[in-house]
């Protein structure tokens, strides 16, 4: 791998993140973590989409407007995801799966984009996806982005102040090795509640 020494550890993290992850959602197994095989059933759109408890936001079709407490859909194109301006509703609503995934795709696909592409893209330019596999794919995408941006990275920018110019988190000021790694806990972070949201899914019944 053509990477400084030190940024070696963090690609591996994110590998390993993602891979568990796109695991977790698209089936049809996923490594339990000691080495055993625990199978999994591929997200459907009904689960995608679900909302386990009232006032969820959501990714929604534009034309039905936000959610309770949101004020506008972000994103572009037929679907966008609920938010408000800041300060944002307290305490925080209850995002579905498909909010959460839109989130870390969308952050994982800016963050490349303000690091090794344009440096242009809004939220208003990423457009969110409305159905189970249009999403895993999404993710897929963005997360190809983010690594290809990372292995352009070399040991001079690893200590650059700014070198992700992502405007939705403290990147402008922070060592790009320090944003890397704020991106990992990301995938990590969402990646559990998913994981969660999945397992709550598959009970539903139980809880009712």
């Amino acid at each position: 791998m053509n990477a400084p020494a030190r940024l070696i550890p963090l690609l591996d993290q994110f590998d390993l993140a993602r891979e568990r992850l796109t695991g977790r959602l698209a089936g049809p197994f996923v490594d339990s973590g000691s080495g055993t095989d625990v199978e999994v059933p591929p997200l459907t759109d009904e689960e995608y989409l679900w909302e386990p408890v009232p006032g969820c936001w959501s990714v929604r079709r534009r034309d039905t407007g936000p959610g309770p407490g949101a004020t506008a859909l972000t994103g572009a194109g037929g679907w966008g995801r609920d938010t408000a301006p800041h300060p944002h509703p307290s305490p925080p609503p209850f995002t579905t799966l498909a909010w959460r995934l839109s989130h870390l795709s969308e952050l994982l696909a800016l963050r490349a984009d303000h690091t090794a592409g344009s440096h242009g893209l809004t939220r208003d330019d990423y457009r969110p996806v409305g159905d189970a596999a249009g999403a895993l794919a999404d993710f897929g995408a963005s997360a190809d982005a983010w690594r290809a941006a990372l292995l352009g990275a070399g040991d001079t920018a690893l200590d650059t102040v700014g070198y992700s110019s992502y405007p939705h988190g403290s990147d402008p000021e922070d060592l790009f090795l320090e944003t890397v790694w704020w991106v990992n806990q990301e995938v990590l972070h969402h990646g559990a509640e998913i994981a969660l949201l999945r397992d709550l899914y598959r009970v539903r019944g139980v809880l009712a």
